[in-house]
């Protein structure tokens, strides 16, 4: 079994056409701070190890709004590595951006193989439990019945003034990741959790992904 962090597993899926949020790996607080230029503040940074997948529950992700922010999380983060006694792949300086969030995922199941799962994403995942299935590859007709078979699915219609989710460009990139798997046979699971969704755009700010 091979584990993808989010670094790794965001240059994967770029591969197949799902845009990713502006970010970059870096190995040291000069270099954050030189890139910091590229973001833009604000920004979130956040660590990047095998040893610590669930990096919100373990403080490793921190929004950012000047440089003195940046080098304040850049140090909470080493620290973090240290107390755990986790390996370090780097710590990842990214574009910050809000907007709907949901979540796209792939796992394979021993029944009926792989399955594309889609629903709320971000803190809504856990609590809501709110998802619609379909085994991989999917077409248009199943996609868009995936998206309007979600229960809060006013939430993306343009819930309280927030963008309305194009559900025709949604429903597009349900597509593109069911084929993911046919290429990837070895994918045990490809977790996109959230991508933030505004009208048209719709860009994933975090990823994990197995292999066997």
């Amino acid at each position: 079994m091979k584990i993808y962090t989010e670094y790794k597993s965001e240059l994967f899926i770029k591969k197949f056409g799902v845009k990713v949020t502006k970010s970059y790996l870096t190995k040291g607080i000069k270099e954050a701070l030189a890139l910091s230029r590229k973001v833009n503040f604000p920004l979130v940074v956040k660590i990047i190890s095998q040893d610590i997948l669930h990096k919100t529950d373990a403080g490793g992700v921190i929004k950012c709004s000047n440089k003195e922010d940046l080098i304040q999380a850049y140090y909470k983060i080493l620290s973090i590595i240290k107390e755990k006694k986790a390996s370090l792949e780097g710590i990842l300086i990214q574009e910050y951006i809000t907007g709907n969030e949901i979540i796209i995922g792939i796992k394979k199941d021993p029944t009926f193989g792989h399955i594309i799962l889609f629903g709320l994403g971000g803190v809504y995942t856990e609590v809501l439990k709110d998802v619609s299935l379909r085994v991989c590859p999917i077409n248009k007709k199943e996609a868009l019945r995936m998206i309007n078979e979600i229960k809060n699915i006013k939430i993306l219609e343009g819930y309280r003034k927030q963008k309305p989710v194009d559900k025709n460009v949604l429903s597009a990139l349900l597509m593109k990741i069911s084929q993911i798997p046919l290429k990837n046979k070895g994918i045990a699971e490809l977790d996109i959790n959230p991508l933030i969704a505004n009208g048209k755009s719709i860009i994933a700010v975090d990823a994990r992904m197995i292999i066997n």
